[in-house]
């Protein structure tokens, strides 16, 4: 079997298994809400990140209310998320540049996007799929780039390498889902410590398989 139709068939099971997945366990209601969640998200849980932005965003709930909003309070708010007075100021500062060079607006485009502070091309790839349904990339999370080591698609360590090579084994159709699936899966089943590989569907078509 090829690593191309093994791809294919992982990602085949794998929908069978999480075909309620979501494409992100952020909360958010606009394109801004996305990107400020996922700029707060970098090495923080999902949950710690959602409960910090139901403030927030009651609070700021554009660009332009951010953009004014005291960097002690935003700091204040997110306080959970770690490293809360650089991301304060990131926030501050995306706000700022989405209203006085996007006209208010989040971009729609790669380039654009990792200009913003405290944004790297994982944090673009997640905004672009999950805010607008554009796949420039493919998202290599924590979980991600680790599930698809163990199934041997990459050696790589670094995520921006991982995501070449995914987006070389797959088609651009399938790369949200790739992300989405396996994200999924590595939450579930395929966990950093203790991989529950008798109970994983692709258990056969991993070579990490402990069985």
């Amino acid at each position: 079997m090829s690593e191309k139709d093994r791809a294919k068939n992982v990602l085949t099971k794998l929908s069978r298994a999480y075909s309620d997945a979501p494409s992100t366990y952020l909360e958010f209601n606009n394109p801004f809400e996305m990107l400020i969640a996922t700029i707060l998200s970098a090495r923080a849980m999902d949950a710690v990140v959602n409960r910090v932005t139901r403030i927030l965003f009651k609070e700021y709930p554009d660009a332009k209310s951010m953009m004014n909003a005291s960097a002690n309070r935003i700091a204040e708010i997110i306080h959970d998320v770690g490293t809360f007075n650089r991301k304060a100021e990131y926030l501050k500062k995306t706000a700022s540049m989405i209203v006085e060079s996007y006209n208010g607006d989040v971009p729609k485009n790669m380039e654009d996007l990792v200009k913003f502070p405290g944004v790297s091309r994982k944090t673009a790839n997640v905004v672009l799929q999950v805010a607008f349904g554009i796949s420039e990339g493919v998202v290599v999370d924590t979980h991600i780039g680790r599930v698809t080591k163990r199934l041997g698609f990459s050696e790589a360590d670094i995520p921006e390498k991982i995501e070449e090579e995914i987006m070389k084994l797959l088609p651009r159709s399938k790369w949200a889902d790739y992300a989405r699936l396996l994200g999924a899966h590595g939450r579930e089943i395929c966990k950093s410590r203790r991989p529950d590989c008798p109970n994983c569907v692709v258990n056969n078509l991993c070579p990490s398989a402990e069985l």
